[in-house]
């Protein structure tokens, strides 16, 4: 590699900034503009390559580039103006962070002389970003943007893979100067030690009860190769981390279910009872053992290997007996090389899991005295009628339960879920999918709450010909909120209630094909009108309000 030069033209820092993007391999920015980078956005319209797309809501298009990111393994990239701009983004960062997801956000910044005054929108970026980033700083000199831009790429990539924060002082970017352009960034991650994988293989030999709980970012199609393989080899049962259930194909024998919200009860007890537990790319957080109380912490009952990219998070909250500090795809091809015994002994517990498993993904029949669209069908639905490379678009709400426990994912890269449990991800997660992979099915499942967090998104999409298919759940409540209010106060309803707007009218104001689906009968039909129609179609589902979960019911009603 040959030592780069200053250029011999002067450029601003605007422009020094888009170059190092497309250095870095920068295809897309999401962004809402602001005044704080015209001399970014000018740079753009030099640089045909780079995809700029415009949101309607800077929350939005942090969540695209978040998504972007998860997609690509790459780090997404956004772009939002000073103070309001940079709060409203927030949301994105936040979601990479819980996420481990690659992701860059550049804030335009008030300029250098103006700074401590409380100017105009002015924020102390590092100081807000400082513990919800890997990394946040503000670039005070324009001939230093090729080095922090590099770092970010670096940062946001290495180990356990995150967001950056990077403040752009507007006469920064305005500034002209002579420098040289970084080189591409070079992604690195730890691989683990010979000792490691003999010190693995004896704990398994040891098991009689072994489970795998697979989860994290930065999975390739052959680091999935690799982990399917081993857990062939070695007749393991896999139960996947909260929302990270493509890492293995669901219709894979050895997958037992999904540690999450509403976990099957026979899954959660496997948990406990496990003699060895290895646990591949997961930090293993609440939701995955519900509440630290499937695995105690410090010292859990089982004997803990924990295999992970970042050493920080080994022993973080729990001591293993193995800590293995290895990225995903150096990880995976280490469990593929494990030498496994012809006859496993455990085959017996790993077919009873995935036994237990399939009785509880079983649709059950819908209560008769139950009105609107029946969920547990519409998805078993979807199941069998999407391509096996669909990806599927969610953010927070009850209704994703029906969609975790009722859709088989089949594929690595097609589940977009926010693990902080983020309402309004789902679109404008579902439209970063639909414009990485145009060719491909992409449906959101959003609850009307949900929804409503960016449904302006949908002139975004129109505008782009991102023509996803956006199904909303609409039962007229917070029904998470109510879940747990019909829990700890029965009865006494106080906030929960959502007065929507007729969804089928907004959706067609922004550019969108829309009906309304009242009855489970008419749905699959309504879904294919809403694959043909050319454009973003949206299809609003009227569901019972009484049937919170699949599990729980908000009125008297016999089970």
């Amino acid at each position: 590699m040959t030592a780069q030069t200053p250029t011999s033209q002067p450029r601003t820092g605007g422009r020094v900034l888009v170059d190092q993007l497309r250095i870095h391999g920068t295809e897309r920015i999401f962004c809402v503009p602001g005044e704080s980078f015209l001399d970014v956005l000018d740079a753009l319209h030099d640089q045909p390559a780079i995809d700029l797309v415009v949101c309607k809501h800077e929350g939005a298009a942090a969540n695209m580039a978040e998504a972007d990111g998860k997609l690509t393994g790459r780090p997404g990239v956004c772009i939002v103006t000073r103070g309001p701009g940079a709060t409203h983004a927030s949301i994105g960062v936040h979601i990479a962070q819980q996420d481990s997801t690659p992701m860059i956000l550049f804030v335009g910044q008030i300029a250098r002389a103006h700074k401590g005054r409380e100017a105009f929108q002015e924020v102390d970026y590092a100081a807000v970003f400082g513990s919800m980033a890997k990394w946040a700083a503000e670039i005070d000199d324009p001939a230093r943007i090729p080095e922090m831009v590099a770092r970010a790429f670096q940062v946001a990539t290495s180990g356990r893979p995150g967001p950056v924060v990077l403040a752009l002082p507007e006469d920064v970017l305005d500034n002209l100067v002579a420098c040289a352009d970084a080189a591409p960034y070079r992604p690195v991650a730890a691989a683990p030690r010979a000792e490691d994988a003999k010190a693995l293989a004896a704990a398994l030999a040891g098991a009689k009860h072994p489970l795998v709980i697979a989860g994290g970012a930065g999975w390739t199609d052959a680091a999935v190769r690799d982990f399917a393989a081993f857990v062939k080899a070695w007749d393991l049962p896999v139960a996947c981390a909260f929302r990270r259930q493509d890492v293995i194909d669901n219709r894979d024998p050895h997958y037992v279910g999904h540690l999450s919200l509403g976990v099957s009860p026979k899954l959660a007890e496997r948990v406990k009872t496990a003699d060895l537990i290895v646990a591949f790319g997961t930090r293993l957080g609440d939701i995955a053992t519900d509440g630290y109380t499937l695995l105690e912490a410090p010292l859990p009952r089982q004997t803990l290997v924990h295999i992970h990219a970042d050493s920080a998070e080994l022993g973080r909250v729990y001591q293993a007996a193995l800590p293995i500090q290895a990225g995903i795809g150096p990880g995976a091809a280490m469990l593929a090389g494990l030498p496994a015994p012809s006859a496993p002994a455990w085959h017996d517990w790993t077919a009873g899991a995935r036994a237990e498993h399939e009785a509880f993904v079983a649709p059950p029949k819908p209560h008769p005295e139950l009105s609107g669209v029946d969920m547990a069908a519409a998805m078993a639905h979807l199941d069998a009628v999407l391509p096996e490379d669909a990806m599927i678009s969610n953010g927070a709400g009850n209704y994703t339960i029906w969609l975790h426990r009722f859709y088989a994912y089949k594929r690595p890269r097609t589940q977009l879920a926010p693990t902080c449990g983020a309402m309004g991800y789902g679109l404008p997660a579902g439209i970063a999918a639909k414009l990485r992979a145009p060719g491909k099915t992409v449906v959101c499942l959003a609850g009307d709450g949900c929804f409503l967090m960016y449904p302006q998104e949908i002139a975004t999409a129109a505008a782009h010909g991102a023509n996803l298919i956006v199904i909303v759940v609409n039962n007229g409540m917070y029904g998470t909120i109510r879940m747990h209010q019909e829990r700890r106060y029965p009865g006494r309803q106080s906030g929960t209630t959502i007065a929507n707007p007729d969804f089928v009218t907004m959706a067609r104001a922004c550019g969108a094909w829309a009906e309304r689906v009242e009855r489970t009968e008419d749905f699959a039909a309504a879904f294919e009108r809403a694959r043909n129609a050319g454009q973003p179609a949206v299809l609003e589902l009227m569901t019972d309000p009484r049937q919170i979960t699949p599990a729980m019911r908000a009125t008297e009603l016999p089970a």
